[in-house]
């Protein structure tokens, strides 16, 4: 892992950290859901849509999702270690892999042997009394 990686996973946990931290500062003012549709105040976004910690906020998220994408492209996995070529890699040399057999030779299942059968021996039988 670069220090490229790493600054930028530093800088996107401070600013998801700082996000939070501003949602949670922030005052609920209109009336949530209802307030949307009832229109409490003349403006499209709201009186106090200018208000500092929103604007924060907006920037904040703004630089998570860059970031986020950012982080996305530099961790992607290789184009050529993809795991459908991996999994057709496999397939090539194991078609079914529930009958291949173990490489290892701890790991092998022995074969089940048969146990040998005694048979009772007839009990003696004794004469009836008359």
């Amino acid at each position: 892992m670069g220090i490229l990686e790493i600054l930028l996973l530093v800088f996107f946990v401070l600013v998801a950290f700082l996000l939070v931290g501003m949602v949670l500062i922030q005052d609920e003012q209109g009336d949530g859901l209802a307030g949307m549709f009832g229109g409490g105040s003349q403006s499209t976004f709201g009186s106090r849509s200018g208000n500092v910690l929103t604007k924060t906020t907006s920037v904040l998220g703004g630089l998570f999702i860059i970031v986020a994408l950012g982080l996305a492209v530099l961790f992607r996995t290789p184009d050529t270690g993809d795991i459908a070529a991996a999994a057709r890699q496999a397939g090539a040399k194991n078609v079914e892999w529930w009958n291949a057999q173990p490489t290892d030779p701890a790991l092998e299942v022995p074969a089940p042997t048969a146990a040998p059968v005694t048979v009772p021996a007839p009990a003696p039988t004794v004469p009836a009394k008359k």
